[in-house]
């Protein structure tokens, strides 16, 4: 069950089928229950860290940004003058 596939549901089905000759012979209800549960809390959980996932930072966005932020505070300054002379 734990393979690296990205599909935990389709796992479970392919190991009930590998090892039970599923649909033709099926186990106990209990057991299939307990096995669906696991299958979708493996599903949640994969798509849990999928979200998560740390993207690569892209250097020319990181250096464009930079600049953007630059520029905004430029545009932003203010001159005082109030020690004239």
């Amino acid at each position: 069950m734990n393979t690296s596939s990205s599909d935990p549901l389709r796992d479970t089905v392919r190991w009930l089928s590998t090892h039970t000759r599923f649909p033709a012979s099926r186990l106990a209800a209990p057991a299939e229950t307990l096995l669906c549960f696991a299958a979708a809390a493996a599903a949640e959980e994969a798509e849990e860290q999928r979200r998560f996932l740390i993207k690569p930072r892209d250097p020319a966005q990181t250096s464009a940004l930079r600049t953007h932020a630059l520029r905004r505070s430029q545009v932003h300054f203010k001159c005082d003058n109030s020690a004239k002379v």
